[in-house]
């Protein structure tokens, strides 16, 4: 599978069911892998609120995706397409100080959301990371919300639905995030890719009722099922992406 150019024009979904995210693929593993690094910066005081990192970190995934330099010839497209021909890896570290300031001298696009700044970066080798990078902490990304969030969501917004059974660090949270709304983004038309870019690409995240997850999961939407490289069980169902274009069509 090979990324596809968003100015091309079609009315079917782009990628739809060869998505990896819903499909076991052998060749997938064979082929070279590679990953996306995210950077979220995390100060000593004033860390960002937990669902506003999960929503800017999602964001950010979209963003990358329709640079311009992540298309056509762009300098970043082999790589992106290199990175989606093989196993969609996302990889959350955090910064703060000089490592933040250090991240943002690398190519890459620095997403703000309320109170959050994530940096992502052109997928890299899975052990090719960027020195900058790479003496990065991984572990124990772990984030709050310091204010209760609001279950109702503004109509026509895209929610990305977490499973309330699994327990995940924010880093890995954001990473799910981010799966979701690339799977999201492979399965809508040109013209519902164009309405979401146009709106910022907002969304919103949530943590759905456990009523409310299994009528989820038996809906058609699409799920994020975890590789289980790391925290979770493989094959668990961490994420569903709920946008209205791909529910009108369930």
């Amino acid at each position: 599978m090979s990324s596809r150019n968003t100015h091309d024009t079609t009315d079917v979904p782009a990628v739809g069911a060869d998505s990896p995210f819903r499909q076991e693929h052998v060749l997938r593993d064979e082929a070279p892998q590679f990953v996306l690094p995210l950077v979220v910066r995390i100060e000593k005081t004033g860390p960002p609120a937990r669902t506003d990192a999960l929503e800017t970190a999602a964001r950010a995934v979209l963003v990358l995706l329709t640079d311009e330099r992540a298309l056509g010839e762009g300098e970043w497209a082999e790589a992106v397409r290199d990175w989606q021909d093989a196993r969609i890896r996302k990889v959350v570290r955090r910064a703060r100080g000089a490592e933040w300031r250090k991240a943002g001298t690398l190519p890459g696009v620095t997403v703000h959301g309320d109170t959050t700044e994530v940096r992502v970066f052109p997928p890299v080798p899975l052990d090719g990371w960027p020195k900058e990078l790479a003496k990065l902490q991984v572990s124990g990304t772990d984030l709050d919300d310091p204010e209760p969030v609001a279950a109702a969501v503004e109509p026509g917004v895209p929610v990305l639905w977490f499973n309330p059974g699994l327990g995940m660090s924010a880093g890995k949270a954001m990473a799910q995030a981010g799966h979701a709304a690339q799977l999201a983004w492979w399965e809508l038309t040109d013209a519902e890719r164009t309405a979401w870019q146009d709106s910022g690409f907002r969304l919103a995240v949530r943590t759905a009722a456990r009523e409310r997850w299994a009528e989820l999961s038996g809906s058609g939407l699409p799920v994020v099922r975890d590789a289980g490289f790391t925290e979770i069980a493989p094959g668990s169902a961490t994420v569903i992406a709920d946008h209205p274009a791909l529910r009108a069509r369930v």
